[in-house]
């Protein structure tokens, strides 16, 4: 098992990381795993924000790189980290939590063990959160995600 960098820049960056996964899941509100425009301008209005229509849609078109008119998780987070100046150091870092995470060595993360990281990391996300955020990330179902899972959202950063 990998253990996660100590420099606190690090746990900052994946704590970053983790709170757009939790955005993610709150812009989805239909949890089909992928955002809208509809559900982008409902939660941008809920917030406060008065977009317009075209606002909305030149967000949208943003973050679309596939241009299959909804955003994935992974179209997402490429569009809120890219000014963050991670690139592939935020690749790293997750590649990098992902093997700290996987407490048991079998090559999937579950909710527990998220929450367990998060724990020994000094982040207080409860069980719940963790266990959403790995569902939320969970390509094949099966309540897990594994490495096969997490690198296509590593991918999407480099």
């Amino acid at each position: 098992m990998a253990q996660l960098g100590s420099l606190p820049a690090d746990i900052e960056s994946l704590s970053q990381v983790l709170s757009l996964m939790e955005a993610f899941r709150a812009f989805d509100s239909d949890n089909d795993g992928f955002i809208t425009v509809a559900e982008l301008g409902g939660i941008l209005g809920s917030l406060g924000y008065n977009a317009s229509e075209q606002d909305v849609s030149a967000m949208m078109q943003q973050g679309d790189t596939n241009k299959d008119g909804l955003l994935s998780m992974q179209e997402f987070l490429e569009m809120n980290t890219k000014d963050m100046e991670l690139g592939t150091g935020l690749a790293n870092l997750l590649k990098t939590a992902f093997e700290a995470l996987d407490v048991d060595g079998n090559n999937i993360v579950t909710g527990a063990e998220l929450y367990e990281g998060m724990l020994n990391g000094g982040l207080d996300l409860s069980l719940e959160v963790c266990q959403s955020i790995i569902a939320s990330m969970d390509a094949d179902g099966d309540g897990a995600v594994s490495y096969d899972d997490f690198k296509q959202i590593i991918n999407s950063l480099l």
